[in-house]
């Protein structure tokens, strides 16, 4: 830094109540989180189900699974749609759709239908899942692109969120599916996607803008960044934590004959996350987020690699909670990383690729330790989150670079307002690399 030249300034610090004064914010945050406490009883739901109507823990995760990849597949193009087209257009149709896909899983699991067919529902219930996370991210990036603190604090407080759906939603599904049927835990997951996702499409007041394909354009692909990519793979290690946490917890709580015990254990691992997530909102980062990035993975594989080795339930609730308090961290960085690596009109199919290969990852992860329980008893089940967890932080190491924002658009489009934003504070620095590095990671 030459004489004279002023430091960069430190981050602005922005709480949580300044967020959630930003106007017209309830009226989507309210709406929203009913919309997306289904997500987390979703595949639980479908587990206990399963379960109860095959006796097989391989059969019920390959049944989640299926939903999960057909929500981590279809969920982007969703996103692409809802970019292109507003987000009413796309949750309207993807509501009703989910309703009747559930009733028809319900019908066919209680009627001890064959593992194809349960498939065959259990595909368009997941594909059919509102990203009302992704949607949520979008709104906010649309009402708060001048402000990319409060952008930062504002994907911390969506992690935490997700988080707290985490912690309730499999406690819910679990007691209505215990105190009633397990098939009552899928029909108010049905009902409220339903009355959530219809309250928050009624909010188009603070929808972001559409933008929609220009003739003979294919418009701006979130894919098209290489590190969008990268996150996307990392991601999928994240989701095969939980996937493969849904039935293992559950397998181990059975083979104490403490079944009903499943959903707290899942949601203080849950617990651990969100209360990770409110702290680290709070702090005004001064390391880029690609850096935090790696240090927040590696403390997740950290936290996952003592799972299998729990002798009890209580144990597995104190290793699930410090597993639990990486989740969060990891999640709102990869989340601030990838808005700074796609154009405007590309932003919820970014999310939405993220949160997909979350599904992917669970629908992987449920799915081998699924079969791993059924060949090697419950502990074998707590493998699969520690190697997949692993597979992820390799793949981020290696390609690190990835994770730099272009300094100059890219196909006419313009720069992420946040990386834009915090250019000047980076100029002050070496230079070259090292400031793309600042511009594209950004500080919370």
């Amino acid at each position: 830094m030459s004489p004279g030249t002023p430091a960069p300034a430190a981050p602005a610090r922005v709480g949580y109540a300044a967020l959630l004064r930003t106007p017209g914010a309830w009226t989507f945050l309210a709406p929203a989180f009913a919309a997306r406490l289904p997500y987390a009883m979703l595949s639980l739901g479908i587990v206990l189900l399963v379960l109860d109507t095959h006796g097989s823990y391989g059969t019920a995760g390959a049944v989640a699974a299926v939903s999960a990849v057909a929500q981590a597949v279809i969920g982007p193009q969703t996103g692409r749609l809802a970019d292109r087209y507003g987000q009413a257009a796309v949750l309207l149709p993807s509501v009703a759709v989910h309703a009747l896909s559930v009733g028809a899983l319900i019908a066919l699991a209680l009627g001890h239908a064959p593992a194809w067919a349960l498939f065959a529902a259990a595909a368009p219930a997941g594909a059919s899942v509102p990203q009302i996370g992704a949607m949520v991210r979008a709104r906010w990036v649309a009402r708060l692109s001048d402000s990319p603190a409060t952008l930062n604090t504002a994907f911390a407080f969506e992690s935490v969120t997700d988080e707290f759906t985490f912690v309730v939603g499999p406690v819910l599904a679990t007691a209505i599916a215990t105190t009633v049927t397990p098939s009552a835990a899928l029909i108010a997951e049905a009902a409220l996607t339903v009355a959530g996702g219809l309250a928050f499409a009624a909010q188009r007041g603070t929808a972001p803008a559409r933008h929609p394909r220009t003739a003979g354009g294919r418009g701006p692909s979130a894919l098209s960044s290489p590190g969008v990519r990268l996150l996307a793979a990392s991601f999928l290690g994240v989701g095969s934590v939980f996937g493969a946490m849904q039935v293992s917890v559950t397998a181990f709580a059975e083979s104490v004959g403490r079944g009903g015990a499943n959903g707290t254990v899942y949601g203080i691992f849950a617990g651990g996350s969100m209360l990770a997530g409110v702290l680290y909102g709070l702090v005004a980062w001064r390391r880029p987020a690609r850096q935090r990035m790696l240090g927040c993975y590696a403390l997740l594989v950290l936290g996952c690699s003592t799972l299998w080795a729990m002798p009890n339930l209580t144990a597995l609730a104190v290793a699930g909670l410090f597993c639990g308090l990486a989740i969060a961290p990891t999640l709102i960085t990869g989340y601030t990383l990838v808005e700074t690596l796609v154009a405007d009109g590309a932003k919820t199919e970014a999310f939405t690729w993220l949160t997909g290969a979350i599904g992917l990852g669970l629908a992987a992860g449920s799915t081998v330790a699924g079969l791993l329980i059924d060949a090697g008893g419950p502990s074998t089940g707590f493998l699969v989150p520690v190697v997949g967890a692993g597979l992820g932080l390799i793949a981020l190491v290696a390609l690190r670079g990835l994770l730099v924002a272009p300094a100059e658009a890219v196909g006419g489009e313009p720069r992420s307002a946040v990386a834009a934003a915090f250019e000047p504070a980076a100029a002050g620095g070496a230079g070259g690399a090292g400031t793309r590095e600042l511009v594209g990671a950004g500080r919370a």
